[in-house]
């Protein structure tokens, strides 16, 4: 057995024998070592794929589903999630088996706070896209640990950097000059490094209950481009990752407008506000938003977008603290028009405690009801619904589980949202 000599002391040797009975043998830096390892048993993968890294504290796993879709037209994808980085041999693995399936690329997802480790070296990356490093005292520590693990190889190409994140300012003039910059930003109030290889920004975002059209501008590369993007997302945080995506393709060298067309098309990512009916429907928005602060996103990102009424359908997780459901019930209660409270996971916590729990934080007894059966909750909430209206339905994305502590069923949002459309338009043709 092998252990990393880090932490062995010679005057007080570890037990020479494993728990296996089998000798242990310190070795330095065993941990990068394990980087080679890894590379070497799957056939360097990673050389035979065009990988493209994605990190931050926000958004990772969206951008990565997006920029994949958002390639699909010239660049068959794969994607990998956060635990690359912490089993090196399962990414290889991963890596190994989206080779074998004949894709050429591969979107991984990685922790800011682990990237300085072995895991960001051994996937030689192509691009490094970034999402968001705070907001937070911690992100500029987030943003030096990146900047130290670009400045020695493996490096990427480029870095696709948010412009809007301050703490990335700092990280972009810290690059070697053998990496190349793509910064992206939702307007022109934000600052400008002292080199970007290509800039593009959001001139204009208009949000529409169908979507999102946004006038983009692209300066380097080519020269001067503009191009228009209209997309069925919601929010204008997925304005950023359309930019973001639009600097990845434009950085492998395609113009901005054939970009945008190819873009135009992208479908959203399974639970992250994801949308179902609209035009003569009521549209029906599925999102894994629990806590407060990622539901005030959510639903601030509906209001922008002019609907009629929003309804929420809400519930608290059993594992969350009483005073957190509180907040829950009344940041839904100020930001909707109607709100339906039901079972979100008890978890074995009774759903009559979790229920008066955030009821404690609302004040509007004519805009809250209550019904625990989540699929019932959902079709009255969707039967209510008009067209113009907008139904947002939180706490579960594309998880297919109801946990009710030693009781767990299979349940989807998704499906009952599927259901509840087709019952709401045949009471209406």
């Amino acid at each position: 057995m092998v252990d990393d000599a880090q932490g062995w002391r010679l005057d007080k040797p570890k037990e020479p024998q494993g728990r296996i009975g089998l000798p242990v043998i310190p070795v330095a830096n065993f941990s990068q070592s394990l980087v080679t390892i890894a590379d070497r048993f799957y056939g360097a993968p990673s050389l035979q794929l065009e990988v493209f890294g994605v990190s931050g504290r926000l958004g990772k796993t969206t951008l990565c589903h997006l920029a994949s879709r958002g390639l699909e037209a010239e660049l068959p994808c794969g994607v990998i999630d956060a635990s690359v980085g912490i089993d090196l041999f399962a990414a290889h693995r991963r890596l190994d088996a989206l080779r074998a399936q004949g894709l050429r690329a591969v979107l991984v997802e990685l922790a800011p706070d682990r990237f300085a480790d072995v895991g960001a070296g051994a996937l030689r990356l192509s691009h490094l896209l970034l999402t968001h490093l705070g907001p937070g005292p911690s992100a500029g520590g987030l943003a030096q640990s990146i900047a130290q693990r670009l400045a020695s190889p493996p490096t990427p190409g480029w870095v696709i950097a948010n412009l809007d994140d301050p703490a990335q300012l700092g990280l972009i003039e810290s690059l070697p000059a053998s990496i190349c910059v793509a910064g992206y930003a939702l307007g022109s109030k934000a600052p400008r490094p002292s080199r970007c290889d290509l800039l593009l920004e959001a001139v204009r975002v208009e949000t529409m209950p169908r979507g999102l059209r946004i006038q983009v501008r692209c300066l380097g590369g080519e020269g001067a481009q503009a191009a228009e993007l209209e997309v069925g997302l919601i929010g204008e945080f997925n304005a950023a990752n359309l930019l973001a995506v639009l600097a990845l393709k434009c950085s492998r060298g395609l113009p901005l407008e054939r970009a945008a067309q190819e873009l135009a098309s992208v479908r959203g990512v399974a639970g992250r506000m994801e949308c179902f009916g609209g035009e003569n429907a009521p549209l029906i928005v599925v999102d894994s938003a629990q806590t407060p602060a990622e539901l005030e996103r959510a639903l601030s990102s509906l209001r922008r977008h002019g609907f009629r009424r929003i309804m929420t359908v809400v519930g608290c997780d059993g594992r969350m603290a009483a005073d957190q459901r509180a907040l829950v019930g009344g940041l839904v209660e100020r930001l909707s028009d109607k709100v339906i409270l039901t079972d979100n996971n008890p978890r074995g916590v009774a759903g009559e405690r979790i229920v008066a729990d955030i009821l404690a934080g609302m004040t509007r007894a004519d805009r809250v009801s209550v019904e625990r059966q989540r699929g019932l909750a959902i079709r009255i909430a969707v039967a209510r619904a008009a067209v113009g209206d907008a139904v947002l339905i939180v706490g579960k994305g594309q998880e297919r589980v109801q946990d009710m502590g030693e009781l767990k069923v299979h349940f989807s949002d998704r499906a009952q949202v599927v259901e509840a459309l087709r019952e709401w338009r045949e009471g209406h043709h």
